[in-house]
């Protein structure tokens, strides 16, 4: 009778046993599933900026405002330099550039920094007008560009200045940008 009740009791465990067993294998299959599930869904992102409306960030497709406003800032930055600034400047694109593209842009940087340092030469930019095209990632920004030696103005030219981007998840970064010699039409 012992034999039987010992018997009925670790028959009883191992029923114990094998539900539990079942249990974390579901329970891990669904924490895998919700994994697997979370990471292929586009991600959204709500900003709410100090400017006209709320910014939605997805991972699907960059909004046009997102792009308008990362191009009015990186514009800010890269259009306007002076002599004391130029590490900073060339630090601070290079902080929003794309990996693939970064060589390519502190190459070119590192030119201007050659030609300005230790000069008396500033620019600075005031834009007025912008384009965003969000399905081919470019951007275009027209104003006028201020040179100044010393402290007299020597130049007062209108140009327009293209910028290309890449997006990957919600990260849109600097892919190129530069001066447009006969500015075409813009939409």
């Amino acid at each position: 009778m012992d034999i039987d009740l010992a018997h009925d009791k670790s028959q009883a465990v191992l029923r114990q046993r094998n539900g539990l067993a079942l249990l974390s294998l579901a329970l891990g299959l669904v924490a895998v599933s919700s994994v697997v599930s979370a990471g292929r869904k586009d991600r959204e992102v709500v900003l709410v900026p100090t400017l006209r409306t709320p910014l939605t960030l997805t991972s699907a497709k960059v909004s046009p405002d997102y792009l308008e406003m990362v191009t009015r800032d990186v514009a800010m930055v890269a259009l306007n330099r002076s002599p004391q600034s130029l590490t900073y400047w060339m630090d601070s694109i290079l902080e929003v550039t794309d990996e693939q593209a970064r060589g390519q842009v502190k190459k070119a940087l590192m030119k201007v920094v050659a030609e300005q340092q230790g000069s008396q030469i500033t620019q600075f930019f005031t834009p007025d007008a912008m384009w965003v095209d969000p399905d081919t990632l470019t951007s275009t920004v027209g104003g006028t560009l201020h040179t100044v030696v010393a402290s007299k103005e020597v130049t007062t030219e209108h140009r327009t200045f293209r910028f290309t981007w890449t997006y990957n998840g919600v990260s849109l970064k600097l892919k190129g940008f530069g001066m447009i010699a006969k500015p075409e039409e813009t939409p």
